[in-house]
Formats: structure tokens, C-alpha cells, sequence
């Protein structure tokens, strides 16, 4: 099954709503004749609307949030909804990131109650994955991999599942210039998609994207789609600078 390769930007907390137009349709220009690849950027929730206005519905580059929370409405100050993530103008939501778990206290738990709203609202859920260092070292990498798959996908049916992606983010690359070397993603991606082939079926494993995210930037960018099992890459850093990105796009 041929998967279309998807290459997503994070934007975390940079750009003001002006800053964040401003890449944006710089990116969006640079990025015409680019085929074969799904584009996503995420920038704040409140640059989203901002950028959706400015690219358009029918841009090459598609829009996501960094988060979300999953009541409908109610009294819960600072929060937005998946209902509001989509009439913003987003197509995806990523769910889970290490800084949501390290800084915030998301939960495999609540990543998947998260991932039911992202759902429920019609928006494709990025769910992100990954050991920390010390994991790593006390070679837990698989044992945490599978717990954050597990709890996190728990009581969904085979279907709902259909759209999902998982971006797989060794915590100790992240922001920190380290790469997982190649031997390292390719095992577990390998791992990843053996994983949902036993724990779901043969066709979903063929189908689901599985997306490398750690310091990802124009240098490394063609080796890490060379693997096998890597569908493309979750940018944080080097998703700022609209050249940089369109190097990584054009992998």
C-alpha cells in the first residue's frame, strides 16, 4: 500500500498571529510544484484562524493545533475545543507531545481521551510517542512504546482508527541537536508497525503513517525518508524558517 508521505511543522509557542501569516504564505509560496507530499503546519491556537484566513482553503499547506481539549464547551477557562479547532481551519491536531506529558501531566490516558474528541470533531489526530533518555538506556524503549500505544489507543474500534498517525519522538532528541542514528529509527518504526499489525490488523499497519520527529532539519531529512517504515516527519525547530521547511518538504 503506497502511503503519502506527510512532513508537519510544530510551531510550539513562536510567531505572533503577524509573524506566523507572515511565514506562512511565505512557505505556502515556496512550496507551489511540490507533489507526492502532505504539508502541515501548527501554529498557536491563536495564529490558527489568523493563518487559515491568509492561505485559503485551497493551499497545498494544511493547518493543525498543537492541542486540544476534549469537552465540547463549558466552564473551562483557557481551553479549545476540537468543534473550535476545526472552524478555526484545522485539519489535524497533534496529541501527546513530549513537552504536553513532561510540562502539563498528559497521560496516556488522557492522550486517548483526547484523541476520541480530535475524533469526534473530525480532525486527524497526530499522536506522539517516545522514551526518554533513561528509558532508553535501561533499554525500555519497546516496553514504553507499547504501554503509550495500548493505554493510549484503548476501547477504540478498528474503524475510528482509519485516519490516525503516530509520530514517533525519542524525548532525548527533541530540541537537543540528536538524532536517533538510522539502525535506531528503522528498528523502531519496524517495531511500531509490527505493533498495530498484532494488535489491530495487517491492512491498518499497511496503512497508518508513522512519522519520525528529534531534531529533524534539511541535513538529515533524505536519509530519515530513505527508511523503511518512516512516512514522513513531525519539524519542530527548523519548521520556523519557511526556507529550511521547504528544504525538508522537497526531501
Amino acid at each position: 500500500m503506497t502511503r503519502i508521505p506527510l512532513i508537519a511543522g510544530n510551531w510550539k509557542m513562536y510567531k505572533t498571529g503577524t509573524q506566523a501569516v507572515a511565514a506562512a504564505k511565505q512557505l505556502a509560496e515556496l512550496a507551489q510544484g511540490v507533489n507526492g507530499v502532505d504539508i502541515m503546519i501548527a501554529p498557536t491556537a491563536l495564529s490558527l484562524p489568523l493563518v487559515a484566513a491568509a492561505l485559503g482553503k485551497d493551499s497545498r499547506v494544511r493547518l493543525g493545533a498543537q492541542n486540544i481539549y476534549p469537552g465540547k464547551e463549558g466552564a473551562f477557562t483557557g481551553e479549545v475545543s476540537g468543534e473550535m479547532i476545526k472552524d478555526a481551519g484545522a485539519d489535524y491536531v497533534i496529541i501527546g507531545h513530549s513537552e504536553r506529558r513532561q510540562f502539563f501531566g498528559e497521560t496516556d490516558e488522557s492522550v486517548s481521551i483526547k484523541i476520541r474528541a480530535a475524533l469526534d470533531a473530525q480532525l486527524t489526530p497526530v499522536m506522539c510517542i517516545g522514551e526518554t533518555e533513561s528509558q532508553r538506556e535501561a533499554d525500555k524503549t519497546f516496553f514504553i512504546l507499547d504501554k503509550q500505544i495500548s493505554d493510549g489507543l484503548k476501547g477504540f474500534d478498528l474503524e475510528e482508527l482509519d485516519p490516525l498517525i503516530l509520530a514517533y519522538e525519542p524525548v532525548w532528541a527533541i530540541g537537543t541537536g540528536k538524532t536517533a542514528g538510522p539502525d535506531q529509527v528503522k528498528e523502531v518504526h519496524k517495531f511500531l508497525r509490527n505493533l498495530i499489525k498484532e494488535k489491530y490488523t495487517e491492512g491498518l499497519a499497511a496503512k497508518i503513517r508513522i512519522l519520525y520527529g528529534g531534531s529533524v532539519k534539511p541535513g538529515n531529512i533524505k536519509e530519515l525518508m530513505q527508511l523503511e517504515d518512516v512516512d514522513g516527519a513531525l519539524v519542530g525547530g527548523a519548521s520556523l524558517n519557511p526556507e529550511d521547511f521547504n528544504k525538508i518538504i522537497r526531501f
